[in-house]
């Protein structure tokens, strides 16, 4: 990996929940070298109410926020990705598209927030948990020094990133 600027593709099968709040932590807190986009194997047609409310509440723009078919990122006009995490773990088990560039991949499944029963409360906690849950592996993945890490190193961190393993930089 070069001294650049990495771009990130964070996957779902719904696009609805957690792979949004991927894309907006990165490029809302994190930035810099690192461009997030999002999509998913099953698009909804629309982002999930309560992702819009827990963004707009923790003081994020929403304003990017669409649910996206995955197909948008293989075509020669999309972005080249140098990584593609899967959020969840249908999407991980589904055949995904070849990818230009053969980008990086990790798995970091989190529970299906819109899948939370209960009350609203417990329902809107399960939106804030999976928001500290991506943002803590998202902070541990842009401490790494990405542009000097072999492919090899950075794929083992990235594992590990997403078994919540400590990963020394």
């Amino acid at each position: 990996m070069t001294d650049k600027s990495f771009n990130i593709l964070f996957l779902c099968s719904g696009n609805s929940a957690r792979s949004l709040i991927a894309e907006a932590i990165v490029n809302q807190e994190i930035g810099g070298s690192l461009k997030a986009y999002s999509a998913g194997s099953d698009p909804r047609p629309e982002p999930h109410p309560l992702t819009v409310d827990t963004l707009k509440r923790l003081k994020f723009d929403t304003g990017f926020a669409r649910s996206k078919d995955w197909f948008e990122f293989t075509g020669a006009d999309a972005p080249r990705m140098d990584f593609v995490i899967t959020v969840c773990d249908p999407a991980s088990a589904e055949s995904c598209p070849v990818w230009p560039g053969h980008p990086l991949s990790a798995n970091w499944g989190v529970p299906d927030p819109v899948l939370a029963d209960g009350s609203e409360a417990e329902r809107r906690q399960a939106f804030e948990d999976t928001f500290r849950t991506l943002r803590s592996r998202i902070k541990a993945f842009a401490a790494l020094p990405l542009a000097t890490l072999d492919r090899e190193a950075l794929k083992h961190k990235m594992d590990a990133i997403g078994n919540d393993l400590k990963v020394a930089k």
